[in-house]
Formats: C-alpha cells, sequence, structure tokens
C-alpha cells in the first residue's frame, strides 16, 4: 500500500520502467531546450524574429514535455497500484507535432535561405 492509501505497490520492475520511461521523456525535453537555445544563440543566417519564433517553439515544447513527464509518470504509477489500464500519453501527438512543425520550419528556411 502506498503512503496516500491507494492500491498495492506495483512490481518493482514495473516502477523502474516507469521512472526509466520519464526520465527518457526529460532527456528529450532537455535536448528541446537546447535545442532552442542553440536555435537562437548560433543562427546567424536566421532573421532575429524568425530566430526567436523557432526558438521559442522548441523551449516552449521543453516545457510542455516536462510538465506532462511527471504528470505521465503519475497517472501510471497510480494506475499501475489500483489494476488499472494504463492512460494514454497524450504529449506524443503534442511532441510529434510541434517537432515537425519547428524542424519543418527550419528545413524550409535552410532549403529557401
Amino acid at each position: 500500500m502506498d503512503d496516500d492509501g491507494g492500491g498495492r505497490e506495483p512490481d518493482y520492475r514495473f516502477t523502474l520502467a516507469n521512472e526509466r520511461t520519464f526520465l527518457a521523456w526529460i532527456r528529450t525535453s532537455l535536448a528541446l531546450l537546447a535545442g532552442g537555445i542553440a536555435l537562437h544563440a548560433l543562427s546567424e543566417s536566421l532573421s532575429e524574429g524568425t530566430r526567436t519564433v523557432l526558438a521559442v517553439a522548441a523551449v516552449a515544447l521543453s516545457l510542455a514535455l516536462t510538465v506532462s513527464s511527471y504528470m505521465r509518470w503519475r497517472r501510471v504509477q497510480d494506475a499501475m497500484r489500483r489494476g488499472d489500464p494504463l492512460p494514454r500519453p497524450w504529449a506524443v501527438p503534442l511532441l510529434a507535432t510541434g517537432v515537425a512543425v519547428v524542424a519543418g520550419a527550419v528545413a524550409v528556411i535552410l532549403v529557401v535561405g
């Protein structure tokens, strides 16, 4: 039983797998943060406005992913304790769309510019 009174302690292997997934999301978030900072600091070929928009988009994706990764970790842990089906990850479509938009914009700018 966990300390907040909900369900049974899941098998430690599942708990550790859930933690590894959380850490993978955090690494992805850090990569997005670093990419946003690098875009803003190193992209001399882009206009200031374009550079700022793309950098802010990458940093905003990083922030959203960081918050959602903790929320997902908690929801999965709670579902495992209760024996419920695992929740669907709502951040996956957000992350995929956001990264595709930023990468597509950078690709177009590089080809056109």
